[in-house]
């Protein structure tokens, strides 16, 4: 299995997922539903938890926007420009980190 990239760098370098605020979470279940990369399971209240906080792709933020309660977040875009920066990335290529660019 191919390892996945962002811009140039390993996915598993990037500390991207969303982070549960549990005391403004109502356990609607939004967040589960909307995540179609399996970052989600639910809890046995109800409430979601994140159990595979690595398959989040990097600089989404889709359940962050469903959540009608703002219990969700993510690491600020900074993050991701300084991040970038730092790693010299091929940011604007989309070749997965094969080019010479």
């Amino acid at each position: 299995m191919e390892k996945e990239m962002w811009f140039g760098i390993p996915r598993e370098e990037i500390d991207w997922f969303p982070i549960i605020d549990y005391k403004k979470c109502v356990q609607c279940g939004s967040c589960i539903r909307k995540c179609k990369r399996g970052v989600y399971e639910e809890n046995a209240d109800g409430s979601p938890k994140v159990v595979k906080p690595k398959n989040c792709v990097v600089g989404c933020t889709g359940c962050q926007a469903v959540c009608p309660a703002g219990a969700i977040s993510h690491p600020p875009g900074k993050y991701l420009e300084e991040l970038a920066k730092k790693k010299d990335s091929k940011a604007g290529c989309d070749c997965r980190g094969k080019c010479s660019k």
